[in-house]
């Protein structure tokens, strides 16, 4: 039997996203490090990850970006009015968080960054998310990440779009 992702008892894993932005407009990406067993032929995407139990949200998406990038040296100008979600596709919702969510729902934030390109560090965290790391138009998102997050993506460009360049 093929379970319908609508029909999923699994609960969405609660985490923050952020849309790092430079005086020029341009959005940090991320390419994340190759694992087995995903999708790795759009291997970029924007520092993200879960929400620790009773953290603030606001809190969470420093301490993701400081985990993930190296630096804090931001300050947020944006979020998003709701929660987005994604679902994993079917193949890998089981490998991936040790089965336990269909896919995460998050809060998003645009954020400033206050500091120079010396400031990233990917190898910051004990473990990396990102193997390099470059500054994009925000018009590209959707076409490099994985083709399960780009409904979120187009999200991010419709309410963030303004605040960047190449849309």
């Amino acid at each position: 039997m093929t379970l319908d992702p609508d029909d999923d008892p699994r609960p969405y894993r609660t985490g923050v996203g952020a849309v790092l932005l430079n005086g020029d407009g341009n959005v940090w990406l991320g390419e994340r490090i190759r694992r087995a067993g995903l999708q790795m032929e759009f291997p970029w995407q924007l520092p993200q990850g879960g929400l620790d139990d009773g953290e603030d949200p606001r809190d969470a998406v420093f301490r993701e970006l400081e985990e993930e990038t190296g630096t804090r040296n931001a300050e947020i100008v944006a979020e998003t009015p709701d929660w987005l979600a994604y679902d994993l596709p079917l193949d890998i919702r089981d490998m991936v968080w040790k089965g336990r969510f269909r896919g995460q729902r998050q809060k998003w934030y645009a954020l400033r960054f206050l500091g120079d390109d010396g400031d990233f560090d990917l190898n910051f965290h004990d473990k990396p998310e990102f193997s390099s790391w470059r500054w994009g138009a925000m018009g590209e998102l959707p076409s490099l990440v994985v083709p399960f997050k780009r409904g979120l993506y187009k999200d991010l460009l419709t309410v963030f779009g303004h605040l960047g360049r190449g849309i």
